[in-house]
């Protein structure tokens, strides 16, 4: 089975809501996500001829996400180095103010959890992935993908005001 360019040109168009939402579940921030969105579509299109035809696009194009949000991350963490700016630590210690964690939004409770929980969270729960894709696309076993929604689900469910995920 072959697929045309311009049948994959609209195949990844209309999957572009599915990808901003993602990037912006990843990257918490609606500028870096269009970026993000912007160099995924450009990622995918330069290799295109890794794409499998009757493969899961969708996946694919999760998957070349991922990647592209961790190598982000990386050249951020480089860019930033090892010293904190001294307004940081004028804070260290001070308890949180009350009854923060109840006024969060989803967005922002998801912000909070660390990446590899709102990797898993996004793609099973906000993408409706299985455990099966979402743990190829994470690079990591079932077990390891179920370990980090539950944990991501309990935090959540905390974080939110609800009771604990059972």
């Amino acid at each position: 089975m072959t697929v045309s360019t311009e049948e994959i040109g609209e195949l990844i168009v209309a999957l572009l809501p599915r990808l901003r939402r993602f990037a912006r579940s990843l990257s918490r921030n609606q500028h870096d996500a269009d970026d993000l969105v912007q160099s995924v579509v450009e990622r995918a299109w330069r290799n295109l001829g890794q794409y499998k035809p009757g493969a899961n696009l969708a996946s694919w194009m999760f998957g070349i996400m991922k990647n592209a949000w961790i190598d982000g991350r990386r050249a951020q963490g480089r860019e930033r180095g090892l010293f904190a700016p001294e307004e940081a630590g004028e804070h260290v210690g001070d308890p949180a103010p009350a009854g923060l964690e109840t006024q969060l939004s989803v967005d922002a409770a998801m912000a909070l959890l660390p990446d590899d929980q709102r990797l898993a969270v996004s793609l099973v729960l906000v993408e409706g992935l299985s455990y099966r894709e979402a743990a190829e696309i994470a690079g990591v076993p079932m077990g390891t993908l179920t370990s980090r929604l539950a944990r991501g689900r309990t935090r959540l469910a905390e974080l939110l005001g609800g009771s604990e995920a059972q």
